[in-house]
C-alpha cells in the first residue's frame, strides 16, 4: 500500500496471467490523493509460487482478491485491472461484490474470442516471414523454439511494449518476476492462440450489467485494438474511453504523466461526495 491521500483506495490487478505488479508502479504517483494498493497474484512475483497447476483458476484469484480486501479491510474501492487483470476484475465483478466505487478496464479482454481475433489481424500487418515462422511452430506445437520466441518479441515490440529495449525497471521487474507456469496453464503457450483454462472467458454480459462508472484505456497501437475496445465500452451504461495515441499495450510505462493524470481525474470525479 502507497500513499494516504483521504480518497477511496484504488487495488490495482496486474496483467499476465503471471506476470508481476512491478509495472503499474507509475501509478503509486496517485498516492497523494489515495491509498494505492499492489499485489503479486498467486503463483508470481513476491506471492507464493505452487507447482499444483490445478490451482491457476480464475476462481482462485477472485477469492485471493477479495481475501485481500477483507485482511486490508478495504471496504470501499476504486477498482483497476490491466489486460489479464480486466477479466480479474469482471469475473469479480460478477459475484456482486459491495463496495465498489468505479472500475477502470485498461487495455481489456472482455472475451477470450475477441482478443484472438485482434491478435491474429495485428499479426497480419507483421512481415510475412515473421507471419511464417510463427505459423510453423504454433501447428508443430514447437512454439518453445528460439525462433518462435523471437518472433514473437517482434509482435510484443510493436504492440505490447509499444518501444525498444532497454526497457524501463519496472518492466524489466515485471519481467523477472514471470512464471510462465501460471500464463500456459490459463491462456495457452501461445499470445494468439489461447488453449489454456481462459479459453471460453466471455465477460461481456457482466461489463453490460454494470451500474458503477467504467473507464476504458488503451493505446493507439494496443494489442487490445481501440476500435475493439471503444465498442465494448458501448454496452456498458456508464463509460468512457481514453486513447493515449503513443503507446501500445503499456501505457501506463509509455506516457505516464498523462495516463497518470487521467486515471486521477476519472478517480477524483468519482470518489463519493
Amino acid at each position: 500500500m502507497v500513499g494516504s491521500g483521504p480518497g477511496v483506495p484504488v487495488v490495482l490487478l496486474h496483467g499476465g496471467p503471471g506476470y508481476t505488479a512491478h509495472y503499474l508502479e507509475p501509478l503509486t504517483a496517485l498516492g497523494d490523493d489515495r491509498p494505492v494498493v499492489l499485489y503479486d497474484q498467486f503463483g508470481s512475483g513476491r506471492s507464493d509460487r505452487s507447482t499444483d497447476t490445478t490451482l491457476f483458476q480464475i476462481g482462485r484469484y477472485v477469492r485471493e482478491l477479495d481475501s485481500l480486501r477483507k485482511a486490508l479491510k478495504l471496504d470501499r474501492i476504486h477498482l483497476y485491472g490491466h489486460s489479464w487483470g480486466t477479466m480479474l476484475a469482471l469475473e469479480y465483478l460478477a459475484t456482486n461484490p459491495s463496495g465498489i466505487v468505479s472500475v477502470t478496464l485498461a487495455s481489456p479482454v472482455i472475451t477470450t474470442a475477441s482478443w484472438a481475433a485482434d491478435g491474429k489481424a495485428l499479426l497480419t500487418t507483421l512481415p510475412d516471414s515473421i507471419q511464417r515462422i510463427i505459423a510453423t511452430h504454433e501447428a508443430a506445437g514447437t512454439t518453445s523454439s528460439p525462433e518462435y520466441q523471437t518472433a514473437a518479441m517482434e509482435f510484443m515490440l510493436k504492440y505490447v511494449f509499444g518501444m525498444t529495449p532497454p526497457f524501463p525497471p519496472e518492466a524489466d521487474s515485471a519481467v523477472a518476476g514471470y512464471n510462465p507456469a501460471v500464463y500456459e496453464t490459463m491462456w495457452g503457450p501461445s499470445e494468439f492462440s489461447p488453449t489454456g483454462n481462459l479459453r471460453s472467458f466471455d465477460r461481456s454480459a457482466t461489463l453490460a450489467g454494470l451500474t458503477i462508472p467504467v473507464l476504458f484505456t488503451a493505446g493507439r497501437n494496443d494489442e487490445a485494438r481501440p476500435e475493439t475496445v471503444e465498442r465494448f465500452a458501448k454496452t456498458a451504461k456508464d463509460a468512457e474511453v481514453r486513447i493515449f495515441e503513443k503507446s501500445a499495450h503499456m501505457t501506463m510505462l509509455t506516457e505516464r504523466e498523462a495516463y497518470v493524470a487521467a486515471l486521477r481525474d476519472f478517480l477524483r470525479r468519482h470518489d463519493p461526495k
